[in-house]
């Protein structure tokens, strides 16, 4: 399973800047107001080789103070239900707030690991200060600063002291799981519902009626898969911007556990911000995709062929688009076997082993075509080729300098893998090493 890690605490303490630190990338919009982190967010992050997904609550609270208090208090409570370890963090400059002990309050209660962060500790004064912090009953403060990076590496190892290194269960590999994600509403059940032939899932038109993630063993048509219908969520009453936050951490656990997965979109929407995050989400993962386009019937196709379609959604995804693009209807069944097929054929190209010699075959024929461009007056030459024994394909070049091997260069080479051998919907990476 993968470890999930939520940061929760009440608006302005720094949780987006952590967050930014623990997956290496500004992601998050970081604003002096407070209440403004727009973006929902995770990330994938790493620590001495164990990976864990990272979830910052900060972009589910609604601007505007009234609703702060119990805003942040279902975050918590949803960040109980859905992470392995919560990050709750504090800031030394203001001291303990009455809703940090509401959320201590909740946090107690909980079974998971919580791991009490006291943020903006950069001199010796508030070293001291982050004592206070022991009144909240969380056990030891752990002092940082989140712009600085000081204490991020206690903090980390601490963290990953609960995800022993993931030993890879043995589960049945051989078969495939297929994973259907997307936002609320887009029409995964009914995917379901068309394919397997039986109302499983409980279908009405409104956002999020699914409970949890439904498993269903499928054998017809000569396929035999698991197909994983991410729905979403378990508890009723819950606002619209939770059903968007639950559907997301649903996703990524799902997405973590599948070999391909099948991203609805809407298409009388198109491709929106969210269905990006999911698609990157699958992307860092390194899962196999195939973009399902549903609600076509209701697309007016005069102005909107599947051609011009296709085209944007290309444009919206680049630079990974070489995956299968497949418009259907889920009332209708239009086109759901189809989307079987490529599934089917994407876990076949993800699973595929290229021989050295094939490889090497190829590196010869593209390199001789348009050998690395010199850099700094130096010759690159590239020597030979590998595939990598990881679960999803990965490549090694090697050559006498791989620190001058440029993007465009790389690109190209991945350009010329994916026209030769049959890649696509599948993220692929590409090492350049010393021989």
């Amino acid at each position: 399973m993968g470890n999930i890690v939520a940061i929760v605490g009440r608006p302005n303490v720094g949780k987006s800047t952590l967050f930014n630190r623990l997956i290496g990338q500004r992601k998050a919009i970081i604003d002096e107001v407070s209440g403004v982190t727009r973006d929902r967010i995770y990330g994938k992050s790493d620590w001495n080789g164990i990976d864990f997904s990272v979830i910052d609550t900060g972009g589910w609270v609604t601007n505007s103070d009234d609703v702060y208090e119990g805003e942040i208090r279902k975050q918590v409570t949803i960040a109980i239900d859905e992470a392995d370890v919560i990050l709750f963090m504090v800031d030394v400059t203001t001291g303990i707030t009455e809703m940090d002990s509401e959320v201590a309050n909740i946090l107690r209660r909980t079974e998971k690991k919580v791991i009490l962060v006291v943020n903006k500790v950069d001199n010796h004064l508030r070293v001291n200060d982050a004592y206070e912090f022991y009144n909240l009953g969380l056990g030891d403060p752990l002092s940082i600063s989140s712009i600085s990076g000081s204490g991020t590496g206690d903090l980390l190892d601490e963290l990953v002291k609960s995800f022993e290194k993931q030993e890879l269960e043995e589960e049945d590999l051989s078969i495939p799981r297929i994973t259907i994600v997307g936002r609320p509403n887009v029409g995964k059940s009914s995917l379901i519902n068309a394919l397997v032939g039986e109302e499983r899932n409980i279908v009405t038109p409104i956002a999020g009626t699914t409970r949890d993630s439904i498993h269903a063993r499928y054998n017809k048509f000569g396929h035999d898969f698991v197909i994983v219908d991410t729905a979403g969520l378990r508890k009723k009453g819950k606002v619209t911007e939770d059903l968007e936050f639950y559907s997301v951490l649903r996703s990524i656990r799902a997405i973590e556990n599948s070999d391909v997965c099948i991203l609805m979109i809407d298409a009388t929407n198109g491709i929106e911000s969210q269905d990006l995050h999911i698609f990157n989400l699958i992307i860092r993962n390194r899962k196999g995709v195939v973009l399902v386009v549903n609600k076509w019937d209701l697309v007016e196709k005069n102005n909107k062929t599947t051609i011009e379609y296709t085209e944007a959604i290309k444009k919206r995804i680049a630079p990974f688009n070489d995956i299968p693009i497949i418009f259907t209807s889920a009332v209708t069944k239009q086109r759901i076997l189809k989307v079987l097929e490529d599934a089917m054929q994407v876990f076949t190209n993800r699973t595929q082993r290229i021989t050295t010699s094939k490889l090497n075959e190829f590196t010869k024929e593209v390199v001789d075509a348009y050998p690395p461009p010199a850099y700094k007056g130096k010759y690159i030459k590239i020597k030979y080729a590998t595939q990598l024994p990881t679960h999803a394909p990965s490549f090694a070049f090697f050559c006498n300098l791989p620190q001058y091997v440029r993007d465009p260069y790389r690109r190209y080479i991945e350009n010329k893998l994916r026209e030769r051998f049959n890649l696509k919907g599948v993220p692929i990476q590409i090492f350049f090493r010393k021989k």
